[in-house]
């Protein structure tokens, strides 16, 4: 028994042998292919290192920085200076031209609100499907405005299947006003059942609401 456990050790030491055998010899052959491969990786690693070091990462100072001014102007719901500023100060219109997402994601998202203000609702739809965020509740304002665009624009079901979506992310105090437009656009799309659950959930759920404060009128009238 002890030589034949023996011979099986003996057997597992001559094919790692011959496996570390293998191993250099494939080594010696392509040596210079494999450090060719390793340099390169390293070029590429120190590359981006340094282009995000030097150049990405000053780009998003700039970018945040030229966006302060109109941060302030849509503070101020001065809306057309927000979006495309005077000349002198950028609004979110040209740092997004110029910068893209480097000043933060919420760009588009203040783009698509300026847009959405002034009546420009394809406009609106177009930066506010952009934002990507995932700050739920940001998200949810950006696809509520979205909404909202195409309630301006009379696509009342696609209104509402953002409206849901929204409501899915929105915290306790989005979600009453959300589902009052949810239930307008049903109501606007005939649907007097879907519009009556939106505003019996106001009723029932958020009763400390504004929406709150009137919603028994429009249970009556989707209750006719």
């Amino acid at each position: 028994m002890a030589t034949k456990e023996k011979t099986k050790a003996e057997v597992r030491q001559e094919n790692a042998v011959e496996q570390l055998s293998r191993t250099e010899q494939f080594y010696e052959e392509n040596k210079k292919w494999i450090w060719g491969v390793i340099i390169a990786i390293l070029v590429i690693w120190l590359g981006a290192l340094a282009y995000n070091r030097y150049i990405y990462q000053p780009k998003c100072a700039e970018a945040q920085e030229q966006c302060f001014p109109a941060e302030k102007s849509f503070a101020a719901e001065e809306w057309d200076l927000a979006l495309n500023g005077d000349g002198n100060v950028l609004g979110f219109a040209q740092v997004i031209e110029e910068y893209g997402s480097k000043a933060g994601k919420a760009v588009y998202l203040y783009a698509g609100i300026c847009e959405l203000r002034l009546g420009n609702y394809e406009e609106a739809i177009s930066y506010l499907s952009k934002y990507n965020g995932r700050e739920p509740i940001l998200k949810a304002r950006a696809i509520a405005c979205q909404a909202d665009a195409y309630v301006a624009l009379e696509n009342y079901s696609k209104a509402v299947s953002l409206y849901k979506k929204a409501v899915a992310l929105s915290d306790n105090d989005l979600v009453a006003p959300i589902l009052f437009k949810e239930g307008m656009a049903e109501k606007a799309l005939g649907n007097k059942a879907a519009a009556l659950k939106c505003f019996e959930s106001i009723k029932a759920d958020h009763p400390q609401s504004i929406e709150a404060y009137d919603i028994d009128r429009y249970i009556a009238e989707v209750s006719e």
